[in-house]
């Protein structure tokens, strides 16, 4: 499952930034952060079940969004010329603060599953809660490290 959603999302990134640097300044933080979740499971005491697949997936599929909206912005300002710390502030002002609102707002939103009498819904929440407010970290600050590692060689060329 986890193959099958990075590969969907390498092809899409790749097909929308044509660089595979870009695409792994984007794919990097989310891969580390669901390596900790599936951390986290057994130490939630949560299983690798048909039914926890989708709520990974559907963790994987919104943390991405943060890197994307982040990384284009950035990916605009470098092709106009700013350096790339320059570049990532601009990219922070225009979308950082509705990135962190909506990590925070659905972070907050899917937490609140934890007080649930069911325990699958109450796991799936904690989960989900944890993969939204760390995929938003992993965007704000794993993202720009690997940028400024990973995309100098393509500025210097």
């Amino acid at each position: 499952m986890n193959f099958a959603i990075f590969g969907a999302l390498l092809l899409m990134c790749m097909a929308t930034f044509r660089s595979l640097r870009a695409t792994l300044c984007i794919l990097i933080p989310l891969a580390i952060v669901s390596v900790l979740c599936e951390a986290l499971m057994p130490t939630l005491g949560i299983g690798l079940k048909i039914s926890t697949l989708p709520v990974v997936a559907l963790g994987v599929g919104v943390g991405v969004d943060y890197g994307i909206y982040l990384y284009d912005r950035i990916e605009k300002h470098l092709e106009e010329g700013l350096p790339l710390a320059q570049a990532f502030f601009e990219a922070l002002n225009e979308r950082g603060t509705a990135m962190v609102f909506t990590a925070i707002t659905m972070t907050i939103g899917v937490a609140t599953w934890s007080l649930s009498a069911l325990k699958f819904q109450a796991d799936m929440g904690i989960l989900l809660a944890f993969m939204f407010f760390l995929n938003m970290l992993g965007a704000l600050f794993l993202l720009p490290a690997l940028a400024a590692f990973l995309l100098r060689p393509a500025r210097s060329a």
